[in-house]
């Protein structure tokens, strides 16, 4: 995820090598665009997209702490970056410090509102901090957003499954399953959803044993 550059704020050849470094991203050549933005930043060490795109690409090759180490820079240069927020905002989920990571995602999303990947995050975020409501409505609000992301759709079927909500949670789960079936989490939460869901069930509808009758003495 890289901020909207206003197309006049860089020079065509920084346009156009910074479309070049999105698309090596997107290929999944992660290295190759790092090096590109890498190269960038030589000819114009203040340019934010560049950065924003190397801190990316770590994120994506679970290099933790050089992502960080960009997207701090990033919020250096600029403390608008929704990019720079919204990472180390993922950074702090993945190391579960929920507080610190809701702060961060706050501000990418007011910085950059509706944007379904952020929202999915801060949703995420939030249910940890224990608001569970509010977290699972701004999951929602993701959901709504983008359908068919399957990520979401884990998340928010956790969240259900953690809250006794059990044929919500397979209901979404199953969705998650259908778009990404080769996903270990989505596969494990799946099962559990459906065990939890199976269990529940036969609780509720076996009856209950009366206690046995004694005679009385008297």
């Amino acid at each position: 995820m890289t901020s909207d550059q206003d197309e006049n704020m860089y020079p065509s050849h920084i346009m156009a090598a910074l479309e070049e470094i999105e698309t090596l991203k997107l290929n999944g050549e992660h290295e190759k665009s790092i090096d590109y933005a890498q190269k960038l930043l030589c000819d114009d060490p203040n340019c934010v997209a560049a950065l924003e795109e190397i801190a990316d690409n770590y994120v994506s090759l679970d290099q933790f702490d050089r992502a960080e180490k960009a997207a701090s820079h990033v919020l250096k240069l600029d403390k608008k970056s929704y990019t720079g927020h919204y990472i180390l905002g993922f950074l702090s989920s993945h190391q579960q410090d929920w507080v610190k990571a809701v702060s961060n995602l706050k501000r990418a999303n007011t910085l950059h509102p509706n944007n379904p990947e952020i929202l999915r995050c801060l949703g995420w975020a939030t249910f940890n901090t224990n608001k569970r409501s509010q977290g699972m409505v701004i999951l929602e609000r993701s959901l709504n957003l983008d359908s068919e992301n399957s990520l979401t759709l884990c998340d928010l079927g956790i969240c259900y499954l953690q809250t006794k909500q059990f044929d919500r949670a397979v209901e979404l789960l199953k969705q998650a399953m259908e778009i990404d079936p080769d996903n270990p989490r989505v596969q494990e939460c799946y099962r559990a959803a459906k065990g939890f869901s199976e269990r529940y069930s036969t609780l509720i509808n076996t009856p209950k044993k009366r206690a046995p009758q004694r005679k009385s003495f008297n």
